[in-house]
């Protein structure tokens, strides 16, 4: 007898969802303490190393004057014998290369190169990456954003993990410095997004094609560097860090991703708006636009995360409200025990961070944000960031340098 139209249909259904959200929930709340564990960045205990290769630090820097100086001063700081440092000021109106050269207070392994507008196909941090490199002359090339403060062992870790992995690439995922109400909120929720869609087992074998790199930190050999073109290989894309990544894995070179919360604190966005501007322009890049993926994106957080929350919430309302008798008890507790375990889940995520968990309660409400900001970059919302328009992961020529 067929079971269309009979109520136990509706059980199994009822049953088979919850039951498979549960141990979804269940397994990754459990393996957020395991994540990375054999891809983890140790932190240097010995001496600075005397003698080493030379380092070049690139820091492409546009309208950056809030964060330029904790980020000169902190790479001045290396534990690194050979550095200099290199920050492109790209044409910036806040006054961005006067804070650098003030926070390095005279030191002369500092220079401050002056941007100028990409030339026609080219991405404006691909460009002044290019410029950076090409005015440097380390063995190392470190491409490190503006907001990154980076720790004193960080490079030494870097060049140990580079020379002992026998690897081209190495780049880190390190841990963000939050402020703001919105900032404690979302970026994690979005970051973990991102991080738990990275395979590092693929990533980091060196017979698979997938690639992955983190574009606040890459540490690069200027050998393998030159020999993949640069960035002017990359030069058109929003992305670079990954494209990068897999420039590089194109050409037979082995790269490293891992984890190091301690290497480097990054400050990525300081409001609402600035968040969901930066994450539309590179998310559905990200999944290399792909439009079954990012729609099936959308899905699998709505369903995944918020259809528990409605059941409770509309079981609620329909039993002591409205006088229902279905759903059952049972139905809404158990929606309730899978919303339980995913604040369980976030909170486990900030203790890993190094946060207080305080702030879990606000994940169905992050989860929301997280997929207006899916659909906004599948569907290609035109962004405004740092006076360049940007619309489907790509640069627009119509926006005016300082626009």
């Amino acid at each position: 007898m067929s079971l269309w139209g009979q109520p136990i249909l509706s059980v199994l259904l009822a049953g088979g969802y919850l039951g498979l959200m549960s141990l979804m929930w269940l397994a990754l709340a459990h393996g957020v303490p395991q994540w990375a564990a054999q891809w983890r960045m140790a932190r240097p205990t010995g001496p600075a190393p005397a003698v080493g290769p030379k380092v070049s630090v690139c820091i492409p820097a546009r309208d950056e004057a809030l964060n330029i100086g904790t980020a000169v001063r902190s790479t001045l700081a290396s534990a690194w014998p050979q550095l200099e440092l290199l920050v492109v000021d790209d044409r910036s109106t806040d006054g961005t290369g006067e804070a650098a050269l003030a926070a390095a207070a005279g030191d002369p392994r500092l220079r401050v190169l002056s941007g100028s507008e990409p030339p026609p196909g080219w991405a404006g941090k691909a460009w002044a990456c290019s410029r950076a490199a090409g005015e440097s002359d380390g063995e190392w090339l470190l491409f490190l954003d503006a907001d990154v403060e980076i720790a004193p062992e960080t490079i030494p870790a870097l060049i140990h993990e580079a020379t002992t992995r026998k690897s081209d690439l190495v780049s880190i995922f390190g841990s963000w410095r939050l402020v703001s109400f919105w900032e404690r909120a979302l970026i994690p929720t979005i970051g973990w997004f991102i991080r738990g869609a990275v395979d590092l087992n693929r990533v980091n074998a060196a017979e698979d094609p997938t690639a992955f790199a983190n574009g606040q930190l890459i540490l690069v050999g200027r050998e393998a560097y030159e020999a993949v073109g640069g960035h002017a290989t990359i030069r058109a894309e929003i992305l670079d860090d990954v494209r990068l990544a897999e420039a590089f894995k194109r050409r037979g070179f082995r790269t490293t991703l891992l984890s190091a919360p301690w290497a480097f604190q990054v400050r990525l966005y300081r409001s609402l708006a600035e968040i969901v501007n930066g994450y539309t322009k590179n998310l559905y890049e990200g999944m290399g636009r792909r439009w079954a993926l990012g729609v099936g994106a959308v899905f699998f957080v709505v369903v995944g995360t918020h259809l528990p929350y409605v059941i409770v919430a509309l079981g609620l309302l329909g039993r002591l409200g409205l006088g229902w008798h279905q759903p059952s008890w049972p139905w809404i507790c158990w929606a309730a025990a899978i919303c339980l375990v995913q604040l369980v889940f976030r909170a486990r995520i900030e203790r890993f961070d190094g946060r207080s968990p305080g702030i879990a309660w606000v994940h169905p409400i992050a989860n929301l944000l997280l997929v207006w900001v899916l659909l906004r970059s599948v569907f290609g919302v035109r962004v405004r960031w740092k006076g360049r328009a940007f619309i489907d992961g790509k640069a627009r020529a119509d926006a005016s340098p300082n626009s």
